[in-house]
């Protein structure tokens, strides 16, 4: 049996979220999904998540591609690793090639564990959604001008 792992937000669901979790359910028997949690996200990025850590995991749960959501406390995948014992790891390709992840990788070919990489939808992302939602907001508080 092939276990897959991968994280995310998944703050604000969208087609790209779903395009991840399918294509990584493809390629594994079994898919866990740590989902980062408030404090997570406040530590790592500095930012505040739209829908709450509680929230977002029962959505991630109830999605048909995914057999286990657990709560990603911590960046440090080796860790995750020890606990969890996956095969696979799915991560986003913009970290591909990068210093922090090619450490990532040889550290994980030295227990068997492989990466994969998965473009991102293009056109979508959960920041994209929350700044247009945000420039509707300010539009929205914008005093009626009346020109006589």
């Amino acid at each position: 049996m092939i276990v897959g792992y991968t994280t995310g937000v998944f703050d604000l669901f969208h087609i790209g979220h779903l395009n991840i979790l399918r294509n990584a359910r493809a390629m594994c028997d079994r898919l866990i999904v740590g989902v980062t949690t408030d404090e997570l996200l406040e530590e790592y990025k500095g930012k505040h998540p739209v829908i709450p850590f509680e929230e977002r995991i029962q959505i991630v749960r109830a999605i048909e591609h995914v057999d286990v959501a657990v709560a990603q406390e911590s960046m440090n995948k080796f860790e995750v690793w020890k606990k969890m014992q996956f095969d696979i790891m799915f991560v986003g390709d913009d970290w591909h090639q990068t210093p922090q992840w090619e450490i990532i990788e040889a550290k994980f070919s030295e227990v068997g564990v492989r990466i994969a990489y998965f473009p991102y939808t293009r056109g979508t992302s959960s920041t994209l959604i929350n700044d247009f939602l945000q420039k509707e907001r300010e539009k929205s508080q914008e005093p009626d001008t009346v020109k006589e």
